[in-house]
């Protein structure tokens, strides 16, 4: 397939749609059951298969590869060496860069970041301004959202949620069913988890483990719905 949609040395086969406005260039291929559609660019080097969809004015660029049952939608983009597989869905103006790998049914939305070589994976989120950084990962049906920022080797898994201005760093772990907001700091070897909500404070390695029950906020506790705090903790 050639024509208006495909230029320089980009290839579509198999199965595979480009329609509305979008285009395919440079060395980039488009196969299987693939679409690209409406303003999506898809152009370097970059691979899109099996019944990925790449929507909206997304692009993908680079060497990124977007396969399986991925969406890429809205003014997202992948690029570099990233990697969007399984049934994840990135949107909004989210970007997706470096080595990072979204997978599973991860979903990263908003304004939302996934650098270097973290992993989003499982039913995990990531959205608003938040950013997962470094060798990082976001698995589990774990949420990140706010302005946070995961980074370094830092694990955040199970239902834990990190929002705010909150950083987790290191070989840090949130664990559970812990909320981590505000601008509490967590790095070094600090585990976080069971039903622990932090909303002010750094904590490192030397504090152990904080798990059921603890609650360290500057005002009153905490007892709205999980998605009330994500949106809460949003500044």
């Amino acid at each position: 397939m050639r024509g208006k949609h495909i230029f320089d040395e980009a290839r579509v086969y198999d199965r595979a749609k480009v329609f509305g406005d979008a285009w395919v260039g440079g060395n980039a291929q488009v196969y299987g059951n693939a679409v690209v559609m409406d303003e999506a660019m898809v152009f370097g080097d970059a691979l899109v298969s099996g019944e990925a969809k790449v929507r909206g004015n997304a692009t993908v660029c680079g060497e990124a590869k977007v396969y399986e049952n991925a969406m890429v939608f809205g003014e997202a983009k992948v690029c570099d060496n990233a990697v969007v597989c399984g049934d994840a869905e990135v949107g909004g103006s989210a970007l997706v860069s470096g080595e990072a790998k979204v997978y599973d049914k991860a979903e990263v939305w908003g304004n939302a970041k996934v650098r270097g070589n973290a992993y989003v994976c499982g039913g995990a989120e990531v959205g608003y301004e938040a950013e997962v950084n470094d060798n990082a990962l976001v698995c589990g049906k774990a949420k990140v959202g706010g302005k946070a920022k995961v980074s370094g080797k830092a694990v955040v898994f199970e239902d834990a949620q990190v929002s705010g201005n909150a950083k987790v760093s290191g070989d840090a772990m949130v664990t559970g069913d812990a909320k981590i907001g505000g601008h509490t700091v967590v790095y070094g070897r600090a585990k976080i988890g069971g039903t622990a909500v932090l909303l002010g404070g750094e904590w490192s390695g030397s504090e152990g483990e904080i798990l059921e029950g603890t609650w360290i906020a500057p005002g009153v506790p905490y007892e709205g719905t999980d998605d009330e705090y994500v949106k809460e903790n949003e500044e």
